[in-house]
């Protein structure tokens, strides 16, 4: 029987074991081939670039439920913004409603962000206003000495708005293909705040003008401070009745807004879509007394609201093909930037991924089919994706459920605006420019505190020069100082002069840096530039005995460590960096100074952290190198990764006088030691 017991036992084992192992076996991530081009691979493929397919089946009754809210809400804010921004971009109301309709319904099929809101957005409205009203001047010029009817003015306006639109759209949608979705980190962030403070005050200048119902300049193009000086010479022409109802309008939202923040435990409060009761009271308010007709308020009047039509944008008579793309790169950077910054915000609040390469697609597709229905440049508004968040959107159909309603507003809404004041739009867009002037006074005040001069200085010169001179002046301005430092700061190559320690001789160690023995800590600098000479540190911060005790030069060698992959941009500075080691041996050392190095017999580059060099570079490196093979010169390369191996080997560097077999710097400095007179050991 014991026998049996046994090999019963050891049958018995073999099953525990097995079935653990399934156990393990079930737990770990099975990751299954899909043949590529096949119908799993497609449908895989269709469901991430066209994410509606993949988030619509899974829709509940609840969520569905909170999105049609959440819609219901953002419609109430986006219907009187878009009726609002379309004076900004001096085209008919129903351009705003079309700019709010179709790129929201494109882009609720293809944006993958679920909070993002799209449609009319402040900046991008001036910007397309500045355009067009730059280009209207070609169509008086060619009705000279008539003026041209109201009707041919709306029409040229609304196709250079088309235009800029598709353009714009182009140029998103390339941008997103080639992935090019790091591009709204490349301006800073106060070149970008400089150019949003810059145009909210010019938005403010010309929506003031309508708040006080002064008339407006006779110039077709003028500079927002001409318009400024317009205003306050016309200051005696003020309207009392339009200055009243704006300004009621306005303190009225000013105060909602108030209690909606002292409230906040009150969600019948939080719940009233102010914009929208502004409009409504103050249309009733115009229809029961007859502001327009008793007191000569100017009034929206009767606004053809039609659906839009297609129709294929085209670049108008007496425009300039050149003005269109420049106009639309600039309103690209601007909305994109805003748009991926809003779409990445709240997506890491609420905790899901977005893609920025595919979110340019989406904004790109939405406004090259928008433009083909009369829509200007759309983009994510920051005011309306908030709203979204707060009324607890759970995907994209809430965008669609709001853009549903902007299609039953402009099918049936207009005619009831009849009276309701321009002022109250103009109080309408001025709340919203006065949010975007809210992170101003934070932002200098934050740069002084921080004594960053360099960055203050730069906020205040693009502010005024949008000011002063155009909108598109203050973002030309940011993009091409933002891109300039980035190149600056890029083309210098991370290289750092390392010496031996004095605790090992062993070890080498970065000579502006710390021996990791000791507990010195200094502040370290890697730049050449001669103005940032005086402020640096040579003294230790703790006490510590000088740095020179610690790690000290190899008479005769110079060891240089490359902490990053050269290629054109920072190879070109490499030449002059090394020369300027040769001399001082240390670059805080002022060139106003007297040379202190002997002179260099070797040259060692520890390539550690180079993982790779393009061609250009390598071409420069070979230069140096044949240059110190001139001038007798050794040159050793140290941990060369395989990668820039075969390149070396392609290129003849050994030819050229580049020695690159060498495992760690101790061994380059023995072999050189033999060929050389000089000293190396410790």
């Amino acid at each position: 029987m014991r026998p049996d017991s046994s090999q019963g036992s050891l049958r018995e084992r073999p099953n525990r074991s097995t079935s653990s192992g399934r156990r393990r076996r079930q737990q770990q991530p099975v990751h299954v081939h899909v043949p590529r081009f096949s119908r799993r691979w497609w449908q895989r493929r269709i469901r991430y670039y066209v994410p509606i397919i993949g988030w619509l089946p899974k829709c509940s009754a609840s969520s569905l439920a909170t999105d049609v809210k959440a819609g219901f809400m953002v419609a109430c804010l986006l219907i009187p913004q878009a009726l609002s921004y379309s004076s900004l971009t001096h085209l008919p109301p129903a351009y705003g409603l079309y700019t709010a309709l179709v790129p929201a319904l494109v882009y609720g099929m293809l944006g993958t962000s679920r909070h993002l809101s799209m449609g009319p957005e402040a900046l991008v409205s001036v910007l397309t206003g500045t355009l067009v009203k730059g280009q209207l001047k070609h169509l008086y010029a060619a009705y000279s000495p008539n003026t041209p009817p109201d009707e041919a003015v709306d029409d040229f306006s609304a196709a250079v708005a088309s235009a800029v639109a598709l353009a714009s759209g182009l140029c998103t949608f390339a941008l997103g293909m080639f992935r090019f979705g790091f591009l709204d980190s490349m301006i800073s962030e106060s070149s970008l705040r400089g150019f949003i403070s810059g145009a909210a005050i010019v938005v403010l200048i010309g929506q003031t003008r309508i708040v006080l119902g002064l008339p407006a300049s006779n110039s077709v193009h003028s500079s927002p401070w001409n318009d400024l000086c317009h205003m306050l010479s016309h200051l005696g022409q003020i309207h009392a009745a339009t200055v009243a109802v704006s300004l009621g309008s306005l303190a009225f939202l000013r105060l909602l807004r108030f209690a909606k923040r002292q409230f906040r435990s009150a969600p019948w409060l939080q719940g009233i879509p102010d914009t929208l009761v502004v409009i409504i009271l103050a249309t009733l308010v115009s229809w029961a007394v007859e502001l327009g007709r008793e007191y000569s308020v100017a009034v929206f009047g009767s606004v053809d609201g039609d659906l839009p039509r297609f129709s294929v944008p085209r670049v108008p008579a007496y425009v300039d093909s050149k003005d269109i793309v420049s106009s639309a790169i600039t309103i690209t950077m601007i909305g994109v930037v805003e748009s991926v910054i809003v779409a990445r915000e709240y997506a890491s609040r609420n905790h899901y991924a977005v893609s920025s390469n595919r979110e340019l697609v989406a904004l790109g597709v939405s406004n090259i089919i928008g433009s083909a229905f009369g829509s200007y440049p759309a983009f994510g508004s920051l005011s309306r994706s908030k709203l979204n968040d707060r009324a607890k959107a759970t995907s994209q159909l809430s965008g669609i459920v709001a853009a549903t309603l902007v299609l039953v507003s402009l099918l049936g809404l207009l005619p009831y605006l009849y009276h309701l004041p321009l002022g109250v739009l103009a109080a309408i867009i001025v709340d919203a420019v006065v949010s975007l002037l809210s992170a101003t006074p934070h932002a200098i005040s934050f740069l002084f505190k921080v004594q960053a001069w360099s960055d203050l200085f730069l906020l205040l010169f693009i502010c005024a020069c949008s000011v002063v001179a155009s909108v598109e002046t203050g973002i030309l301005l940011a993009v091409v100082i933002s891109l300039i430092m980035v190149i600056k700061r890029s083309n210098m190559p991370r290289i750092k002069l390392l010496g031996r320690s004095t605790e090992n001789g062993y070890e080498f160690c970065p000579i502006d840096g710390i021996a990791p023995s000791s507990g010195a800590s200094r502040r370290q600098s890697f730049s050449s530039d001669d103005s940032e000479f005086d402020q640096l540190q040579d003294e230790p911060e703790d006490g510590s005995e000088e740095y020179d005790t610690q790690v000290q030069h190899v008479e005769g060698v110079l060891i240089v460590r490359v902490d990053e992959s050269l290629y054109f941009a920072n190879a070109g500075q490499l030449h002059a960096r090394l020369n300027r080691l040769e001399l001082y041996g240390d670059m805080r050392v002022h060139p106003s100074e007297d040379p202190r190095m002997k002179p260099t017999r070797a040259v060692v580059f520890d390539l550690i952290g180079m993982p790779d060099i393009d061609g250009s570079a390598l071409e420069i490196l070979l230069n140096i190198v044949r240059e110190y093979s001139r001038r007798q010169v050794r040159v050793a390369f140290v941990r060369v990764c395989d990668s820039v191996r075969g390149r070396f080997e392609k290129s003849g560097m050994a030819h050229a006088g580049g020695e690159y077999d060498f495992n760690d710097i101790a061994a380059a400095l023995n072999h050189l030691e033999r060929e050389l007179t000089i000293s190396v050991t410790p």
